[in-house]
């Protein structure tokens, strides 16, 4: 109750604003919101880096690190109960994603436990979710593949409320703008009435007034939200506390986002004094990206291959981090708010391109890495 009285106090200076807004779309109430949704307990979150081979075996209580696995975050208790709004903030590649994805499930534990309640109904946005789309799919057939029991009224007045009426429900996706399959991404979501909303750059493709209209929404949905952003405002609306995520930890973060701001200024600064030293310590990309494990050095020539082939895309994901860093403190930046809406755009479209450039980065790294130590 008192979660839902602050979410009130927060829309009651944003009416002016909302009445100017003609798009209005909401998430139903969950069937059943349950108190304890999901913990982990002391988990290692990051990736295998090569499939088990045939006759091993790993004791329950072994480190991931002994078993070859890339871990990105340690250590990890995390729990998250109805009517918690997270943001996750952190640097980009200090593994937001990677505890996003940890709480879905689908990415494997390391280490420690994850436990779910029976009625946990997730609801889950990432980028890959709009790629995933089916090409050639109409909306609905979205819709019909996840509720086939569904009546067609029901299913065409769903997705009007979704702004996808009359012929528009036809229509094949493959001539949708990134906006309107990112809006049909969440309409799908949305039939599901899930109880916990894990939202991972969920603005990246939305014009600004589908923005203001995905702010409301969340603003009023009765179940627990994860959300990754770097739109303050939706931040700021949606969300009642804070997580850090950096060098490898997961931790509450008790002030605002404007010291959030701060902290990534002046963290960035000094990882660009480090960059300029001569005799510089070991990439700091790699570093975070894998808790601080790097290639064992080998003499086999194709080893050494791969060995080289791992400095190149580590400077690659350098340069590229360095432009994160920069589009990050852009957008951490309240005038950039006040700016044109142009250049807010801009910005955040440049932002998603080059943290998909970082991401592809990361897997190929992940992926070599793997093949090192597999041997």
């Amino acid at each position: 109750a008192q979660s839902r009285m602050k979410r009130l106090a927060k829309l009651a200076g944003t009416e002016a604003v909302r009445a100017e807004h003609a798009l209005h779309i909401s998430f139903d109430a969950p069937p059943k919101l349950p108190f304890s949704l999901i913990r982990l307990n002391h988990v290692d979150a990051g990736y295998r880096a090569a499939a088990p081979r045939e006759g091993d075996e790993h004791l329950p209580g072994e480190p991931s690190s002994a078993r070859g696995d890339v871990t990105i975050l340690r250590n990890v208790s995390f729990g998250l109960e109805a009517g918690d709004r997270v943001a996750l903030l952190g640097p980009n590649g200090a593994g937001k994603s990677t505890l996003v994805k940890t709480l879905v499930g689908e990415l494997p534990i390391l280490a420690g436990e994850r436990n779910v309640h029976n009625d946990l109904r997730v609801g889950y946005f990432a980028q890959h979710t709009v790629e995933s789309l089916r090409a050639g799919a109409t909306p609905m057939d979205h819709l019909r593949d996840i509720a086939p029991e569904a009546s067609t009224q029901d299913m065409r007045s769903f997705l009007g409320r979704w702004y996808f009426s009359g012929q528009r429900a036809f229509q094949n996706v493959d001539v949708f703008s990134g906006g309107e399959r990112a809006r049909l991404a969440l309409a799908l979501i949305a039939w599901r009435k899930p109880n916990v909303l894990l939202l991972d750059e969920p603005t990246n493709h939305l014009d600004l007034d589908m923005r203001e209209a995905l702010a409301e929404a969340l603003a009023d949905f009765d179940g627990a939200i994860v959300l990754v952003s770097h739109d303050r405002h939706l931040i700021g609306l949606v969300s009642e506390t804070f997580w850090r995520v950096a060098d490898g930890r997961v931790e509450s973060f008790d002030g605002d986002l404007d010291e959030y701001a701060a902290w990534l200024s002046a963290r960035a600064n000094k990882s660009a004094e480090v960059a300029r030293e001569p005799a510089a310590a070991p990439s700091p990309v790699a570093d975070s990206t894998v808790g601080g494990s790097r290639a064992r050095p080998r003499t086999d020539p194709q080893v050494g291959r791969r060995q080289q082939k791992l400095a190149k895309l580590e400077e690659q994901m350098e340069s590229v981090a360095a432009e994160l860093a920069m589009l990050e403190g852009q957008l951490a930046a309240p005038d950039l708010y006040a700016a044109q809406p142009g250049e807010l755009a801009r910005v955040t479209r440049r932002h998603a391109t080059v943290r998909e450039a970082h991401e592809a980065l990361e897997a190929e790294w992940l992926a070599l890495y793997g093949e090192l130590q597999a041997g």
